[in-house]
């Protein structure tokens, strides 16, 4: 069994705007045994930048980028690819989270023995 206990994949393209909110509500959560797969669909903004940056202040962060503008589907499907978790979790690059979002939502898995 992996020590990581929550995959969390986020796509994003041309998310500059709204990337930083969406980590910074990811990166608090009382979930520690995470880790953060940013599949980058070719964004052609200052994304791939920030991202970088996120990556550079939390080992947790993975960032994948795609060489073409593939959409989300595809992102999101090459983000469980390389996951680790024993469960995994979308958030969209637009969105934020409560900080015990995602604690709430494993144990309740765990709680039920849900394998989705």
């Amino acid at each position: 069994m992996s020590d990581i206990k929550l995959s969390v994949i986020i796509p994003a393209y041309n998310s500059m705007y709204y990337i930083e909110r969406c980590l910074n509500s990811i990166l608090v959560q009382t979930l520690a045994e995470i880790e953060i797969i940013v599949v980058d669909d070719c964004s052609n903004d200052e994304t791939p930048k920030i991202l970088e940056e996120y990556k550079k202040k939390d080992a947790r962060i993975n960032i994948l980028t795609l060489s073409e503008n593939m959409g989300q589907g595809y992102a999101r499907n090459k983000g469980i690819e390389i996951a680790k978790g024993e469960y995994i979790g979308f958030v969209d690059s637009d969105d934020f989270v409560d900080s015990d979002y995602f604690e709430k939502l494993y144990n309740t898995a765990v709680c039920k023995n849900c394998d989705i």
